[in-house]
């Protein structure tokens, strides 16, 4: 092994500490910005109960359960529960996923398709009194279709399907997040 020599340092220490602090500043300018404007990240939300009624089957159901169970504020009631013990009931009315052609070339292949997962919902009491009408949740993605790469296409509309079903989940959350009183 071959050591060299140490060779001093040309440049004085001290100047090296301005453009660090400089950059520091700058850095967390845009947060104490943030900061200011009342800007919070999300956090888990809070619910006016304690107990809910979901359906016992269902894609969006399950994925609700868990959601629900991870965050910890409520109690979901196990699926053989009767919902009349629930403060809330959650009732699933449809819950589609569809696949429609979009895009077709010249010759009549299809080219392009738009995914798409419907969700049907109402938030209730026991006693029948609606917190939250009838509403329909939707997404819907488009995926381009190659048929030499027919197995990649269906495990990426797997994904999407999902993803999509995560997304609504996530908006269920926040729409039954917002119901302040029972």
């Amino acid at each position: 092994m071959v050591r060299l020599p140490a060779t001093p340092s040309t440049a004085p220490s001290a100047p090296l500490a301005a453009p660090t602090a400089r950059r520091r500043l700058l850095l967390a300018a845009p947060l104490l910005a943030l900061a200011g404007c009342g800007f919070q990240l999300r956090r888990a939300p809070e619910f006016a109960f304690q107990t809910i009624a979901l359906p016992p089957s269902g894609l969006v159901a399950t994925e609700l359960r868990r959601t629900l169970a991870s965050a910890g504020t409520v109690q979901v009631l196990p699926p053989t529960a009767k919902p009349e013990t629930a403060q809330v009931v959650l009732d699933i009315l449809s819950e589609a996923r569809e696949k429609v052609v979009v895009g077709v070339n010249a010759s009549g292949q299809v080219r392009e398709f738009q995914l798409r997962t419907r969700l049907h919902f109402r938030l209730r009491t026991p006693q029948g009194r609606e917190l939250i009408p009838d509403t329909e949740l939707l997404q819907q993605r488009d995926v381009s279709f190659n048929e030499s790469a027919v197995l990649a296409k269906e495990a990426e509309e797997g994904l999407l399907y999902r993803d999509m079903q995560t997304d609504l989940v996530q908006q269920l959350m926040r729409r039954i997040a917002a119901v302040k009183t029972i």
